[in-house]
């Protein structure tokens, strides 16, 4: 079966006309939330959506536009849809999450105090692909985004690199492509600036003309238009439109 991709916003931490960079990864019945940011929830809705069209959630590391939306989304699905998400996290952010994140607007004296109160936690170990579905099949990869802080991409069904907030890593893109049959990649792209904590169009321009083929962008900012024949063969990833994998 093939995979559908939604994007429900493609856009930087702090673009204001398009939403955070979340995504819809569809088999079937089954549905994967790739990160929820604080504009998840209006994103789903301007979609005709909502949480309850989730099956689970995967967070891909600890900044507001990947992860602000996640108190809404328990307390919807403790309160209203009465049912826990499958919440797949890397294994040592879980305790990070909790404490540095979503604590302090979710505790609840007796009934809310941990994780897994809220959500079915599946710990993930980095390198080691996991099957959430009968039809995908993600790894964790760590990739360098703030200095000190984890996040990691994501390589889907062995072909497919989605990345998250990320600096621009060359020899990463080669080996998946080379070296590990990767045919598709949705990479995040800042698109003014240096490259201190994010990959710039630029950088991604470096590449061969074979990897910037299939390289789709996301995460960029409002002004994505003033690029749209000035990315090298590269093409921007549409907010909303479904991508069949």
């Amino acid at each position: 079966m093939n995979l559908e991709l939604q994007m429900i916003g493609t856009g930087s931490a702090f673009a204001k006309t398009y939403f955070n960079n979340n995504a819809l990864l569809r088999d079937g019945g089954f549905t994967l939330l790739i990160d929820c940011g604080v504009t998840a929830p209006l994103a789903l809705h301007r979609l005709g959506k909502s949480f309850s069209d989730v099956d689970a959630v995967l967070i891909t590391h600890i900044h507001a536009d990947h992860v602000g939306g996640l108190e809404e989304l328990a307390f919807k699905m403790k309160y209203t849809f009465k049912r826990k998400i499958k919440l797949y996290i890397a294994e040592s952010l879980t305790s990070i999450l909790w404490e540095h994140s979503l604590k302090g607007g979710l505790y609840q004296e007796g009934e809310i105090t941990k994780l897994a109160d809220l959500f079915e936690v599946c710990p993930l170990v980095s390198n080691q692909p996991f099957s959430i579905s009968e039809n995908i099949r993600l790894e964790l990869i760590p990739t360098k985004h703030i200095p000190g802080k984890q996040s990691y991409s994501l390589y889907i069904n062995d072909r497919i690199f989605y990345s998250s907030d990320m600096v621009y890593n060359p020899e990463l893109l080669n080996h998946l492509v080379h070296e590990r049959g990767c045919g598709l990649i949705m990479h995040e792209c800042q698109l003014e600036g240096r490259g201190e904590v994010h990959t710039t169009l630029d950088e991604l321009k470096k590449l061969p003309a074979s990897i910037r083929s299939i390289t789709y962008l996301m995460h960029y900012g409002d002004n994505k238009d003033d690029y749209i024949d000035k990315t090298d063969g590269m093409t921007f990833i549409e907010q909303g439109r479904i991508y069949k994998l």
